[in-house]
């Protein structure tokens, strides 16, 4: 019988990466001439929503919200922007790494689904030293659907040698919220990451303050 696994979000999940999504997002606006639109720290909740999201506010600020064709042709230069600087300011979330190794000893197989392009994704994990720590990496791209689709959570399930219907995804938004029901598994949600908001109002099973908790929390989701 195929395992328990544990599915994780990436940006604003285990690692905080707004800051270079930020600073790819305003080479873009430096390029039209505009200098930098977004900050890093306010700004960091909508870095974590994607590149077009980050151009869609500029654009807004700039008073060109309607200016759809602009973030069209400035989307690949973002992504180009961020692949190339990708963890000058990007840090894992304290304790993540612990927790990922406490669940693995445990005998759970663990893996990532984000929204991030696969390639941006394998990208940064490696660069950051932890790609090898996780069992599957599935992108935007990887498959025809993304989050919130239930085969996107599904298929990073089985490829970390899991059964899906027996996983837990933990996020740091409504759309990881909304993947997990869909998926009819339990969500745990993260209440430090920049997105901010009230995580509790989303309901999910249960809220992670600190990754120090991780284990306790999903043998009592998944146990």
């Amino acid at each position: 019988m195929r395992g328990k696994t544990v599915i994780f979000d990436l940006d604003g999940t285990l690692a905080d990466t707004s800051g270079d999504l930020i600073a790819a997002a305003n080479t873009c606006f430096r390029d039209m001439g505009a200098g930098d639109v977004l900050d890093a720290k306010t700004d960091a909740g909508t870095a974590l929503r994607g590149g077009r999201a980050m151009l869609t506010l500029g654009m807004d600020r700039l008073g060109r919200a309607s200016d759809t064709a602009t973030i069209d042709r400035y989307y690949p230069i973002l992504l180009e922007a961020y692949a190339a600087d990708i963890h000058t300011h990007t840090v894992m979330y304290p304790g993540a790494m612990d927790a990922v190794e406490q669940l693995k000893s445990g005998g759970y197989g663990v893996g990532i689904a984000t929204n991030k392009p696969e390639g941006l994704a394998q990208r940064l994990l490696t660069s950051l030293g932890v790609r090898d720590a996780f069992g599957s990496m599935v992108g935007a791209d990887t498959l025809a659907v993304r989050k919130p689709d239930p085969e996107h959570l599904y298929e990073a399930a089985r490829r970390a040698g899991g059964d899906p219907a027996r996983c837990a995804l933990i996020g740091d938004t409504d759309t990881d919220r909304k993947t997990a029901r869909a998926a009819g598994v339990p969500c745990v949600l993260v209440t430090f990451g920049p997105g901010g908001g009230d995580m509790a109002a989303l309901e999910p099973e249960a809220l992670l303050e600190r990754y120090a908790d991780l284990p306790a929390i999903i043998d009592r989701l998944l146990g």
